[in-house]
């Protein structure tokens, strides 16, 4: 099954708690995280992050430093106490809706 499109809508709260759980990730170390945690069950591409990355600093969730390492320069993102604060409001979002869903998967025909 490709998780592509169900993955759209929850991709901000995705950033949001690798960024809470870790400090600081640059793009291609969150995409690795992402592959890793799911077994390679969810893969993260550059368009899909990269926009979502670039909205949540543009919402004043996300900070960004830069880091010479290796002689190439990364991007580091970080959370600011906005986005700290709006992780665990993302996570009860996501949290209630799967609560719904599971709800709406597992319902029995009703047999009158």
């Amino acid at each position: 099954m490709s998780s592509n499109q169900l993955i759209k809508g929850t991709l901000q709260t995705i950033i949001l708690k690798l960024l809470e759980d870790n400090k600081q990730m640059y793009g291609y170390e969150i995409t690795q995280k992402v592959k890793e945690t799911t077994s390679g069950e969810i893969l993260l591409t550059e368009g899909a992050l990269y926009p979502a990355l670039h909205k949540l600093e543009a919402d004043g969730l996300l900070e960004t430093h830069t880091q010479v390492v290796d002689n190439r320069v990364r991007k580091y993102y970080a959370l600011t106490e906005k986005g700290g604060k709006e992780v665990t409001s993302k996570i009860e979002e996501a949290q209630a809706f799967m609560d719904q869903l599971q709800l709406l998967l597992n319902l029995k025909p009703n047999l009158q």
